[in-house]
């Protein structure tokens, strides 16, 4: 009786509960937010961001400090190898040119850059100025001085000399003239400089550095002969770009010439 009744019991528990359970199940599978929804979509992926090809801020510092520690690595390796390496006077003076000309253009940034084409022409310019003042002044000085010595002023040097006093007073006269023509390049470097105030100083530097250069790369004038005489030693025939790059060229045949017995 007891196990019949516990049986009847447990059937209409089971009941029940399956009957519970039945609208629970309707219920969450009409809800759309139910996993047990059968109206649910699979979600669309969504797009994907493409990655930036661009470096960040980050990253480009971090290649800067690489690119300068590298520098100045291969600053310190030809530092090195220089010091180890004897050089002559005439690198150094070039070195130390060039390290004035640094100097010389950073002190004087608001100045109008002086290329080496206009520093030529200006040397040229310079040059005929000088020139000119020179001839100038030895006219001058030749025409002061036969003019002085007409008046019989120097009539007891003139007695001293052992010529004819027409040939003394004109020696007198040439030696005026000469003290002209030695005057004439100061006083047209001053005219020059006074025209040219504004490239003074980068004309001194570029200067110092083009003496440098051919103190640098001229030959050896100890090995020049009648058949290979020294090619310009002074640079006094360079007016321009060109023309240096033919002085070394010239420089080259020199030393290629005395090495090869050509």
């Amino acid at each position: 009786m007891l196990s019949s009744t516990a049986t009847t019991m447990l059937r209409a528990g089971v009941s029940r509960s399956s009957g519970a359970l039945q609208p629970m199940l309707l219920r969450s599978a009409a809800c759309p937010c139910s996993p047990f929804s059968m109206n649910t979509k699979l979600q669309q992926p969504t797009s994907v961001r493409p990655l930036s090809t661009t470096p960040s801020a980050l990253v480009l510092r971090f290649r800067a400090q690489q690119q300068a520690q590298t520098q100045a690595q291969q600053q310190l390796r030809r530092a090195s190898s220089s010091s180890t390496r004897p050089r002559s006077d005439a690198e150094l003076d070039a070195n130390a040119a060039e390290a004035a000309a640094a100097a010389q253009s950073a002190a004087h940034a608001g100045e109008p850059v002086l290329d080496w084409n206009t520093f030529f022409k200006l040397r040229k310019t310079r040059r005929r100025v000088q020139l000119a003042f020179s001839v100038i002044m030895t006219l001058v000085t030749s025409g002061v001085g036969g003019a002085v010595l007409s008046t019989g002023v120097a009539d007891s040097l003139v007695s001293q000399v052992p010529l004819e006093p027409m040939f003394a007073i004109g020696l007198m006269t040439a030696s005026f003239g000469a003290l002209g023509w030695l005057m004439g390049p100061p006083i047209g470097a001053m005219v020059f400089n006074a025209l040219h105030s504004k490239y003074r100083s980068q004309m001194a530097t570029k200067e110092s550095q083009f003496f440098a250069r051919i103190k640098k790369h001229r030959v050896d004038p100890s090995a020049s002969s009648m058949g290979n005489p020294v090619p310009d030693f002074y640079g006094e025939k360079i007016s321009s770009v060109a023309g240096y790059r033919q002085w070394l060229k010239d420089q080259r045949a020199f030393n290629k010439k005395r090495t090869t017995f050509v």
